[in-house]
């Protein structure tokens, strides 16, 4: 990995961060109010009430008046947008609420945001794009989603960029890393299916970048400090299937392998419809940053898939624990503090 050769200047503060429920904003939140005490603020909405405490603020962005007065309070001069609902199969059944949370929450944020000259961070997806094109997707590829919340990201895109040009767009991958509740995210939610002896069934032809969570946040960091403007893809150097991701997790964990289901997308139900190889080129980030913010997941490339039976091999004296998984794939071993 290409270590930047000075230390990230300070982001503008106050940061306001959004989506603290979410596990890219879960762990952006507990980094920046570790590094910036007293600074850093997260927005909640206001019916979640499981995540509380200083600097925990409820307020729901598609709330306008609450929002800007959230603003007026606290004087925030940076903004990490990490909100929106990525529930595929309830996006899908209730496209309003969608709409609402991922659209609407985003032009209301931009709007107090440019009021307010505040620097401004939003985090979108690789599932912009639908995966016909086979992966290996540019900046300047043209979004086509399969999913309504693919298609509110993009319309989320827009509405940054049409108020706010010289904020900075990320689409992500997976951000791999603990949930608040558990079993979110793609580490939480399969390791919970295993760890209640329960099948988990994954798609063996989409194709994903995913990152560490805490590599996100020093991205983030960075991001926010200025310099970059406009759409970035910041996915992992690693292109995993979700179903080499779930091997991954089972081995690892110690987990029982025959809880593990591998099928192709078109065997997938007609709800949610599934993207195919999304995967991304980065190379304007790394271009524009001048290293490369992400070390691959997982770091020991011992830990990747060699084929689809790879989960049932168990050498002996192999860690394999759902400690060391944490330890491993949850936050990147090469990179602590």
């Amino acid at each position: 990995m290409f270590r930047p050769a000075t230390a990230f200047p300070e982001p503008p503060l106050p940061l306001l961060i959004t989506g603290i429920t979410g596990v890219a904003g879960y762990h952006a939140l507990a980094y920046f109010q570790r590094k910036y005490p007293g600074r850093v603020f997260g927005v909640r909405q206001e019916d979640d009430p499981r995540l509380s405490g200083r600097g925990i603020l409820a307020c729901n962005a598609e709330d306008g008046t609450r929002l800007a007065r959230l603003f007026d309070r606290h004087g925030f001069t940076a903004v990490l947008d990490c909100a929106g609902n990525c529930a595929l199969k309830p996006c899908e059944l209730d496209p309003a609420m969608a709409w609402r949370i991922n659209v609407e929450g985003v032009r209301n944020l931009v709007r107090q945001s440019v009021r307010r000259r505040a620097r401004l961070v939003h985090l979108s997806v690789d599932l912009v794009f639908s995966g016909r094109k086979e992966g290996d997707y540019t900046e300047e590829d043209p979004t086509d989603p399969v999913t309504v919340y693919g298609k509110t990201m993009v319309a989320g895109e827009r509405a940054v960029l049409a108020r706010d040009p010289s904020a900075c767009i990320l689409r992500i991958s997976l951000p791999m890393g603990t949930s608040l509740n558990g079993h979110a995210g793609a580490i939480d939610w399969i390791s919970s299916r295993f760890r209640k002896s329960r099948p988990a069934t994954l798609y063996l032809d989409e194709v994903r970048t995913p990152t560490y969570a805490d590599c996100l946040s020093r991205l983030c960091e960075a991001a926010l400090a200025g310099g970059l403007e406009g759409i970035f893809h910041a996915g992992g150097p690693r292109r995993l299937s979700l179903y080499q991701i779930a091997q991954i997790i089972n081995r690892v964990g110690g987990y029982d392998p025959d809880c593990l289901f591998g099928i192709p997308r078109r065997h997938a139900g007609p709800i949610p419809p599934r993207a195919g190889n999304v995967t991304m080129s980065c190379d304007k980030l790394r271009r524009a940053l001048g290293y490369d913010p992400f070390d691959p997941w997982p770091l020991d490339d011992c830990l990747v898939p060699t084929d689809r039976h790879w989960h049932r091999d168990r050498p002996s004296g192999e860690h394999r624990s759902p400690e060391y998984l944490r330890r491993v794939l949850a936050g990147n071993p090469g990179r602590r503090g």
